[in-house]
């Protein structure tokens, strides 16, 4: 989704997510076709909307952190005919976050500029993407992360532990009715991590587990979506867990759908229908007086579960050019009998005002 800026902020939350469904924007449908790596690890140029997205969780000792990770690349169409080297043919937008657990803080920061000149860029060939001295890379079967702001810096090495989950129908994932609103959509879930935080000066040597997705499309979200809803889950067992729904201004459902892949490697695709999400307890941000869903129930064919935030103020309330009003932050997921199962993200988006299409 548009991640998610795309998924409108910078998906996948920014100006960027107002790439999503640009006026304008494309009405063909995405072909079905299938996803070959390393090529499809890569940047899409040739379509409207991308992002790389890892967030997960990291401990040192008892200190325990939620961590996020965000690049964007957005195709601008009224540069692309232009002959400039100048021209802002496409831009790459990034964000990231730290949960400090102990503390009580979401500590974020973003940045963006066009491609080229040595100071961004989003390579087609494997992922490696980077804007100014922040990097996300790809080698040897393995990611590398690197981004600092004023006050913390994260250093990570994510390993694959499993084969890429397919989102989807074999990668092509639908966010609405209409047949152009799709994208090309895998993850790589159960993600071991290792590395440094450093906040506030001090640095910690942590692990943990990570979740990336990694989402390009043409047009994205239906007209009618203010924002949406979603969730993934490392399954504690090995398994992996991801859904969403897209809401209209009244709170109704437009689109909805997930994938399930158990510790036996078996997957499982959700229909639109088959997926709800029931708000239980809410928090008001003191800055944007946003009402977000902080635990939530979520059912599923794989399951009904309950979701609950970490941390009630993981709300991201950038200023400048490109940010957005989103919650994003460190979660758990429990089973029927309050057992935890799982652990990962959940991000809600137009609860502050309506996504900016």
């Amino acid at each position: 989704m548009r991640r998610r800026a795309a998924f409108g902020g910078g998906l996948r939350l920014v100006a960027a997510w107002g790439a999503l469904a640009l006026p304008g924007a494309a009405t063909w449908a995405l072909p079905r076709r299938p996803l070959v790596f390393p090529r499809d690890f890569g940047s899409h140029p040739e379509l409207r909307t991308e992002w790389w997205y890892i967030t997960g969780h990291a401990e040192s000792g008892a200190r325990r952190f939620g961590f996020q990770v965000t690049f964007f690349r957005s195709r601008i169409d009224a540069a692309q005919p232009l002959h400039s080297a100048f021209a802002a043919k496409q831009l790459v937008w990034a964000h990231t976050a730290l949960t400090d657990l102990q503390g009580g803080r979401l500590h974020h920061d973003q940045r963006m500029a066009r491609a080229g000149f040595g100071v961004a860029q989003a390579a087609e060939a494997d992922t490696d993407v980077r804007l100014r001295d922040w990097t996300l890379r790809r080698a040897d079967g393995r990611y590398q992360a690197r981004v600092a702001s004023d006050d913390f810096a994260l250093a990570f090495d994510f390993t694959p532990t499993q084969p890429v989950l397919l989102q989807g129908d074999d990668g092509l994932s639908r966010k609405g009715p209409g047949p152009a609103q799709a994208s090309y959509y895998y993850s790589e879930p159960q993600l071991a991590t290792r590395g440094r935080i450093t906040l506030q000066g001090q640095a910690f040597e942590v692990t943990g587990k990570a979740w990336l997705d990694h989402e390009f499309s043409e047009e994205l979200i239906p007209p009618e979506a203010v924002g949406w809803d979603w969730i993934g889950f490392n399954l504690d067992d090995g398994g992996a867990l991801a859904a969403f729904v897209l809401r209209r201004a009244d709170g109704s459902d437009i689109w909805a759908s997930g994938t399930f892949r158990g510790a036996d490697g078996t997957r499982q695709v959700f229909g639109t229908d088959q997926v709800r999400f029931t708000p239980l307890d809410s928090w008001t941000s003191p800055r944007t007086r946003a009402r977000y869903p902080v635990r939530w129930k979520v059912e599923t064919p794989a399951g009904r579960f309950e979701v609950r935030a970490l941390l009630d103020d993981q709300e991201l309330a950038g200023s400048g050019p490109g940010s957005v009003v989103y919650w994003e932050g460190l979660s758990e997921l429990l089973d029927v009998s309050g057992k935890r199962v799982g652990l990962g993200y959940l991000e809600m988006t137009g609860y502050a005002a309506p996504l900016d299409k």
